[in-house]
């Protein structure tokens, strides 16, 4: 009876335990087997691959949706071979584009005016939800690669984003292919054969090449026309009706304002039509995370961060971008965000990740490569470490475009050297002195070497005294446990 007892017990603290994982990561069944899996807790693996064309393809990591991740959001994955076109339209969700490799010309609609950017490795610009626009792979033989961060917040359905494409025919659809025959022939002021025509030809998919044999003639010549024409061509969005008169709602109206039946009299009607010139359209610059000088660079890497601060148009999505570069064998010290959640992409080189839970047990360590996606929950402490082999480059989003202000917990700047003294000390049950010597040990801050990665080999003197300060650390780290943080129950 007793042992029935004591099984019975068991099973039911498994069960809870399982149940209360599952709602704190708030997964389904399909992500559940690989989320259960230690080196998979913060990995985001569950890549789909959304579009697929001759001419390119778009693949999307989503997030976990549970409490633990503040602002979900997904990352997206663009390639587009050369010349090539990524047709009209318009998304739910905002986007945050990070032109990885190539050179692409971007066109969207900003305060009903269509403006073009000619965007180059390094770049990040943001397209907000409802915004009309287009990409062209301007390169003659070089793939485009971006990386877009998604927010899905603003989607009409949980977790999922919603294209809205304005050119097409049978594949894909356009949102104006709907409507009744009688409908667009009014509308158009065109006849039925021609509207019948205009919906029909675009076969190719999302993604199209525009100076092939097969490519779709509309985009080809659209494509080839002098800058000042398409500009004229595309440059209004909307319907006839009169904007609204409130001047509250203006500064929204601003970036999301359409005129679909000028949009499309503009891309597939006269081309000799002359219209109102209302001048060429400005909207914010792009900024190049290369061209800007480091926040922070010491010989064992760099890092720098964007907010809203230093580009206006992230703080409409909430959302800053960062990216690290780590030498070969080189440290991101272990740190906190204490105002948002970190999302990574791998850019170059392998390293490990390493996560923390609250009550400071381990979350998750993990071998990281090129094209890996990982996040880290708000105020979890975690550190990156780039392999022996070689550098370790990555970028990625955090969900505040206020400055973040990492927390180090080790180093020259860290948490610990700031709150050195007796009350430090007493938390450790150690003597100050012993404390202090460890945590003053480590004279870099930020990102810190390894011994053997160290400049010119690192000496072996200096190897052995920062090995004996190792084993000190783990010493005392060890004494306190898991009582370090153990959270607070409010139920």
């Amino acid at each position: 009876m007793g042992n029935r007892a004591t099984l019975l017990i068991f099973l039911l603290v498994l069960c809870h335990g399982v149940a209360m994982a599952m709602s704190y990561i708030n997964v389904n069944e399909e992500e559940w087997e690989e989320v259960q899996r230690p080196d998979h807790w913060f990995l985001l693996r569950n890549m789909k691959q959304v579009i697929q064309t001759p001419a390119g393809q778009m693949r999307v990591v989503k997030s976990y949706f549970g409490r633990i991740v503040d602002h979900p959001m997904h990352i997206g994955f663009i390639t587009m071979e050369p010349r090539t076109l990524f047709i009209p339209q318009y998304l739910d969700s905002s986007l945050i584009l990070f032109i990885r490799r190539g050179e692409a010309k971007l066109g969207f609609i900003y305060k009903d005016d269509l403006v073009e950017r000619r965007l180059k490795t390094g770049d990040v610009y943001r397209i907000p939800a409802g915004s009309a626009f287009y990409l062209v792979n301007v390169g003659q033989r070089q793939r485009l690669h971006i990386i877009a961060s998604i927010d899905p917040s603003e989607s009409l359905g949980v977790g999922v984003f919603q294209p809205f494409y304005i050119g097409g025919g049978t594949n894909p659809a356009s949102v104006l292919a709907g409507f009744q025959p009688e409908t667009l022939e009014s509308a158009f002021n065109a006849s039925g054969m021609e509207i019948s025509r205009l919906f029909s030809g675009e076969q190719q998919g999302p993604i199209v090449f525009v100076d092939r044999p097969h490519a779709p003639s509309l985009w080809t010549n659209w494509l080839e026309l002098k800058e000042e024409e398409r500009l004229e061509h595309l440059r209004k969005l909307m319907d006839d009706q009169e904007q609204p008169e409130a001047e509250e709602e203006e500064e929204e109206e601003d970036q999301t304002s359409w005129s679909w039946r000028k949009l499309m009299e503009s891309v597939f009607g006269n081309k000799s039509k002359k219209r109102q010139e209302k001048g060429t359209g400005k909207s914010p610059d792009s900024y190049n995370l290369y061209d800007r000088k480091p926040d922070f660079r010491n010989n064992y890497g760099w890092s720098v961060a964007l907010d809203a601060s230093d580009y206006s148009p992230l703080e409409g999505s909430d959302i800053g971008v960062y990216l690290v570069n780590l030498t070969a064998g080189a440290m991101m010290a272990p740190h906190v965000n204490p105002i948002a959640t970190e999302y990574g992409i791998i850019l170059g080189g392998y390293g490990r990740i390493e996560i923390v839970f609250p009550n400071g047990s381990s979350a998750m360590k993990a071998e990281i490569k090129e094209g890996d996606v990982f996040f880290v929950p708000r105020y979890f402490a975690f550190c990156q470490i780039a392999s022996r082999t070689g550098p370790l480059e990555f970028f990625g989003f955090t969900t505040s475009a206020r400055r973040n202000r990492p927390q180090f917990l080790v180093g020259a700047t860290s948490l610990l050297r700031t709150m050195m003294g007796p009350e430090l000390a007493a938390s450790f049950g150690e003597k100050e002195e012993t404390v202090r010597r460890v945590v003053e040990a480590q004279h870099e801050s930020v990102i810190l070497p390894t011994p053997r990665a160290a400049p010119g080999g690192g000496e072996p003197q200096r190897e052995t005294e920062n090995e004996n300060n190792s084993k000190e650390s783990l010493r005392i780290i060890k004494r306190i446990g898991n009582d370090m943080i153990t959270g607070f129950d409010l139920d």
